[in-house]
């Protein structure tokens, strides 16, 4: 299909998702929202997609919500926005999501970050929650993902001041995963991306669902999911390939199943 804000590829089981509004700093319009969450809607359901790469391109990953827009809302038009549910439908693509970041992810862009599952950053990439500034707070997680994810001192402090913090800092309150430099980020999201995406899917899946449940439930509901998802696996044939090979000392060739 054809898209207006964003592009993608297909290849070796990974969908690569680059946001396509330069002109914006890939601002995250109406629109833009509505094609990702498309795009990953479509690719939940393509078992040959394993893994997603989401990334904003060699400069700038998204520099905030597209303010235009923005200012066109009153409380009833924000009330009723779209954006919301098409937040919803990113957050639930159930495959591994990895986010390559350059440059600025900030506001909405910061929040995109903390939909991923993996984030890789180059050294040049910066973080924020600057909503502050406009008289508003971040409206699509940020202040919930943000505090669960980085504490609360720090949090208070992105939120309250509006102020960035490097790639460094990012990595050391674990709001991302890697730091390389920027010739490599998309790179190394994609070669993270081709290893996951040899794993058994059904597996990739269960484990990502449990790890996400922690933040959700109390430690004792978080191990009755774990436990359950454990024992349905026993009953796959990648379980049984992958005992089958680790015995015979050969790669596994999983197949979803």
């Amino acid at each position: 299909m054809t898209y207006q804000t964003i592009t993608t590829q297909s290849l070796e089981g990974v969908l690569t998702i680059t946001l396509n509004r330069p002109e914006a700093f890939n601002a995250l319009n109406t629109l833009l929202l509505s094609e990702v969450a498309d795009v990953l809607d479509q690719a939940d359901q393509d078992e040959s997609i394993r893994v997603a790469v989401i990334t904003g391109g060699p400069k700038v990953f998204a520099a905030g919500a597209d303010i235009k827009e923005m200012a066109a809302l009153d409380a009833v038009g924000v009330m009723n926005d779209a954006r919301p549910k098409h937040w919803r439908r990113i957050y639930q693509f159930s495959k591994p999501l990895i986010g390559a970041v350059n440059g600025y992810a900030l506001g909405g862009g910061c929040e995109l970050v903390m939909h991923c599952d993996i984030v890789i950053a180059g050294d040049n990439a910066l973080f924020g929650q600057p909503e502050i500034n406009l008289g508003i707070i971040p409206g699509a997680g940020g202040t919930q993902r943000l505090i669960r994810t980085v504490g609360k001192p720090l949090a208070m402090k992105m939120v309250l001041s509006g102020e960035m913090i490097d790639a460094k800092t990012a990595l050391q309150a674990n709001l991302i995963a890697e730091v390389v430099i920027p010739e490599k980020t998309i790179e190394r999201a994609h070669q993270l991306a081709k290893t996951i995406a040899k794993k058994p899917p059904i597996a990739v899946r269960l484990a990502k669902e449990a790890l996400l449940k922690a933040f959700e439930t109390d430690l004792e509901s978080g191990l009755n999911i774990e436990r359950k998802s454990f024992t349905l696996l026993a009953a796959t044939e990648d379980r049984q390939e992958g005992i089958a090979a680790f015995m015979e000392k050969r790669k596994p060739e999983f197949k979803g199943r």
